[in-house]
């Protein structure tokens, strides 16, 4: 696997990028990504604003706004449990895409916020059992802002939080039966 970080070197944030590399890579060896995949980090670091997402499987490319990686109370510095969150998240987002078995989910501009955010809630249900400090209540609230305060929404919550494996079909399923009647 190669790994590129983007910048190499960092002006407007405090950000080693052999500490972002060191997280990427434990990261893509616990995730379980195929060790063929190339891996590309692209971190735009004019914004404090905290987007990210996954642009491309090939290679495998994560863009982020250098506020997802920093700590909240240190500003322009790296907070390593929070990136290695969202890191995280993303690497199992590409390899759930990547894993035939696991479906066909859609497009990042196609997925519903529901379904982003039941998804989110099982891949950092995983991240957290590899044994990642993770933010439980953070996603939990999240979760049941897109599909209700509800016992039904609590119950799909746990469901998608404890599981090993699901498949989109799953996850989908999941948070239609959560949020019905919850407004996108």
């Amino acid at each position: 696997m190669a790994l590129e970080i983007r910048p190499e070197s960092f002006s407007l944030v405090l950000f080693d990028p052999a500490q972002i590399r060191a997280i990427v890579e434990r990261l893509v060896g616990e995730v379980g990504l195929p060790a063929e995949r190339d891996v590309v980090i692209e971190i735009d670091e004019t914004t404090p604003l905290g987007r990210s997402q996954l642009v491309s499987l090939d290679p495998i490319t994560l863009t982020l706004e250098s506020g997802a990686l920093e700590d909240p109370r240190r500003p322009r510095q790296l907070d390593p449990d929070g990136a290695t969150d969202v890191l995280g998240r993303l690497l199992f987002e590409a390899r759930d895409r990547l894993d035939p078995e696991f479906g066909d989910p859609p497009g990042v501009d196609e997925i519903t916020l529901p379904q982003s955010v039941a998804w989110q809630v099982h891949c950092v249900g995983r991240l957290g059992r590899l044994g990642h400090r993770v933010q439980r209540q953070r996603r939990l609230y999240q979760f049941r802002t897109r599909h209700g305060f509800t016992d039904v929404a609590d119950a799909a919550f746990e469901q998608l939080w404890t599981a090993d494996r699901l498949s989109w079909n799953e996850i989908d399923s999941i948070s239609a039966s959560a949020g019905a009647g919850v407004p996108a």
